[in-house]
């Protein structure tokens, strides 16, 4: 395995370099906005337009990256990324930054999909679960990493967005320089949200409103941070401590689900995280360590929405149908992550700061009432059934389901069939 791991070494060199650049441009405009005292639901409209971009991005950029090859494209995309990320301090107009929002969404899908094409490419059925596994850790720990990196100089300057320019340009030397074998794009097949919605609608469900949840928290924490007076340094602290805590608990939420029914496990996630958002919004930042815990159970719990509800649906789907499930809850939770900001900063703009938490206790109290009437209607899969839990990733494109270990049965099968039919052939 460590030789695997060095062998993509470049690719998670580039990984670190895209992902806390972006995480840190994130977390950067919501302070500038607020500190431009641009009202809540403006913002909310402006930086929502990521999710859009991404979404659009995650359809389409497999037809750009087929044209011009990984290499190109990814160079594309990431300079695409940096100048945008230069663009932001030249003019701060609500729909300009908008724009560029699309621009940076659209681009961030297409490195995604080119850095997990090379992922997928090199898993097998021995080393898909490591992969996995590496892949989400570096992720996280970049996300956490770019949140400190706010500290660095003052938002209203130019310095911070060339900073983040800096890190998005950076990515596209490890991987320009790698002498992997660019792997072959494949478009993800898909299933309907409705048709997926008939077989597992607490599944369904799960992703869209974990797409609320946190679409709506990374778009308008630091702009909820601003707003009860927590500076540049305390808010980085409080969007890096969110972030690591939905790592830390990946792993224990995911032996919890192995022994126990999922959709009970969802229904009681679900009114854990609504206590820790009332919780948040009734204290606010009296003690900003108390703050802190409790945003960090809140991001925790919430970001566990999203493999729970992929590991709900995949108990109910055959071996064959996996990727297409995962494709079409990475899309709800896309969808999600358009409404999130949008209603949030609506909150916010009507309630003040403790709207966002508010709101937030709203979406997961519909959730438990959602998957606990399905509890009643439906039967579950037994504990024995179910299929082995992995902490999905939703900050991802549809290409990342391609090396989930769950994949491993549906790789054996495929390789079986594709031998048995050689065997049939006339030689």
């Amino acid at each position: 395995m460590t030789r695997m791991v060095a062998s993509l070494s470049a690719l998670l060199l580039s990984i670190v370099f895209l992902v806390s650049g972006n995480a840190f441009l994130m977390t950067l405009l919501g302070i500038r906005l607020s500190i431009e005292e641009v009202s809540p639901d403006i913002i909310g409209w402006v930086l929502v337009c990521y999710s859009i971009g991404f979404v659009v991005g995650t359809l389409y950029v497999h037809n750009i990256i087929g044209r011009v090859g990984h290499i190109r494209a990814f160079a594309v995309f990431a300079a695409m990324a940096a100048v945008a990320a230069l663009m932001y301090p030249m003019a701060v107009s609500a729909l300009f930054w908008a724009m560029l929002r699309v621009l940076s969404g659209f681009s961030i899908a297409g490195v995604l999909v080119v850095i997990e094409s090379w992922f997928s490419s090199r898993a097998t059925n021995t080393n898909r679960g490591s992969l996995f596994g590496v892949y989400q850790i570096i992720f996280y720990l970049s996300a956490a990493g770019g949140q400190l990196v706010v500290n660095v100089g003052n938002p209203v300057d130019f310095l911070p967005f060339s900073l983040a320019a800096i890190l998005l340009t950076l990515a596209v030397i490890p991987l320009s320089l790698t002498r992997m074998e660019a792997p072959a794009i494949e478009h993800a097949s898909r299933m309907s949200v409705i048709k997926l919605a008939r077989e597992s609608f607490s599944g369904v469900a799960g992703a869209l409103v974990s797409g609320v949840l946190i679409g709506g928290f990374y778009a308008l924490g630091p702009v909820y941070a601003t707003l009860v007076g927590l500076d540049v340094g305390m808010t980085s602290t409080f969007m890096a401590s969110a972030i690591v805590a939905a790592m830390l608990l990946a792993w224990p939420m995911g032996r919890i689900c192995d022994l126990f029914d999922r959709r009970r496990v969802m229904f009681c996630v679900s009114l854990m995280a609504a206590s820790a958002a009332i919780g948040v919004a009734m204290t606010g930042a009296e003690s900003f360590l108390v703050l802190t815990a409790l945003v960090a159970i809140f991001t925790g719990l919430s970001a566990t929405l999203y493999p729970i509800a992929v590991a709900i649906t995949n108990d109910r789907m055959d071996s064959n149908r996996i990727v297409a499930a995962s494709a079409t809850l990475l899309l709800s939770y896309g969808i999600g992550s358009v409404v999130g900001p949008i209603t949030m900063a609506e909150l916010v703009n009507v309630l003040g700061p403790s709207g966002l938490f508010y709101g937030n206790a709203g979406f997961l109290l519909l959730l438990a009432v959602i998957t606990s009437y399905r509890i009643r209607q439906t039967d579950d899969v037994p504990v024995e059934e179910q299929e082995h839990f992995v902490p999905a990733m939703p900050e991802a494109s549809a290409v990342l389901s391609e090396i989930d270990p769950r994949n491993e049965e549906f790789c054996e099968s495929s390789e079986a069939e594709e031998m048995q039919a050689e065997m049939r052939q006339p030689h």
